[in-house]
């Protein structure tokens, strides 16, 4: 989970520490007025079950990481499926079952047509933030509203991901005498591919840039298969290039903000330093303390989201990390 969001926890609860009964995600989609571009609007969904008006979330599935449950419920209640964008703060509060926390994102509609399921949403309602805070039933959920309302403010509410893979569990070297870049997964790093493929699906990259060596392009594969995304190998993300000439790794990382369309690069835990030196140069101070800073920099399998502003100079203004498979 997002360093960020599970720190918060603690600060946000009766009980300092208090252990989480129930996790659930969901989204807050927006779009901009289509007379007034200037103009947010964002989407309430009325349940008929408790008659109130609320942001569109569920709890998490077995086996399930949080943003794919966000993904999964959006399209549940209103039919969206769009990629998620920048996290907001979750909330706390206490059920039955003890201390829930939701996990939210913005999520920008883009002009898709939504379809409420009808039993569990049965009405849904555009509006200005400031009558949708007048509407929510539960106060809590005023605060992740508030800063999607100021991201948009600043600028920082459209943006596209930049996601960092660190390939998954390889076979051991000791136990390989062939080609290093011929080594493959081990039977665990086959499944983190897998959950990798899935959680992937939460910002949709079109694209992927890759080491060549066969445990990275195993590791994208099953996405890159299920979601038809384009996939371009490139020598500078292999262990032995970024050994001889480090700048050109950093290099390849710079390019991924050319096209400022959703990117994933994958490659080998000796290129991260680099590869996350060259991220910092793109975000302030409190974003760059988010990111790792010490060997290993990521588990087999895992991911760093970065959220670039459209419009701007290639500016980070979120950042997620997440491990979606632990053997």
């Amino acid at each position: 989970m997002s360093v960020s969001s599970d720190a918060l926890v603690a600060d946000q609860t009766d009980q300092p520490g208090e252990a989480v009964a129930v996790t659930a995600a969901g989204a807050i989609p927006w779009r901009l007025n289509s007379v007034n571009k200037d103009q947010l609007e964002v989407l309430l969904i009325h349940r008929p079950r408790y008659d109130d008006w609320s942001w569109p979330k569920g709890k998490i599935d077995p086996g399930e990481t949080i943003p794919e449950c966000a993904v999964r419920e959006v399209w549940e209640e209103i039919g969206l499926v769009a990629p998620l964008g920048i996290p907001l703060p979750p909330i706390h509060y206490h059920v039955p079952a003890g201390l829930k926390v939701v996990h939210y994102w913005a999520v920008d509609v883009n002009g898709a047509a939504l379809v409420p399921d009808g039993k569990e949403v049965d009405s849904i309602m555009w509006c200005s933030p400031e009558k949708a805070a007048r509407l929510l039933s539960n106060p809590s959920d005023v605060e992740p509203l508030e800063h999607l309302a100021s991201a948009h403010a600043r600028g920082e509410l459209k943006t596209w991901p930049l996601l960092v893979v660190r390939h998954a569990k390889a076979k051991p070297r000791s136990s390989w005498s062939k080609a290093e870049g011929d080594r493959p997964l081990a039977a665990t790093g086959m499944r983190q591919a897998q959950a990798v493929g899935r959680l992937l699906q939460a910002w949709k990259p079109a694209r992927i840039v890759s080491s060549p060596w066969l445990r990275c392009v195993a590791t994208i594969a099953p996405y890159a298969k299920a979601a038809d995304a384009k996939v371009k190998l490139n020598e500078a993300l292999t262990e032995h290039r970024h050994g001889r000439s480090p700048h050109k790794t950093a290099a390849a990382v710079e390019a991924l903000f050319d096209k400022q369309r959703a990117v994933a690069l994958c490659t080998h835990r000796p290129a991260l330093p680099t590869v996350l030196k060259q991220l910092e140069k793109h975000m302030n101070s409190r974003l760059r303390d988010e990111l790792p800073s010490s060997d290993p920099y990521l588990a087999p399998g895992e991911m760093i989201v970065c959220h670039v502003a459209h419009g701007s100079k290639n500016k980070v203004v979120a950042v997620e990390r997440f491990r979606p498979f632990d053997d």
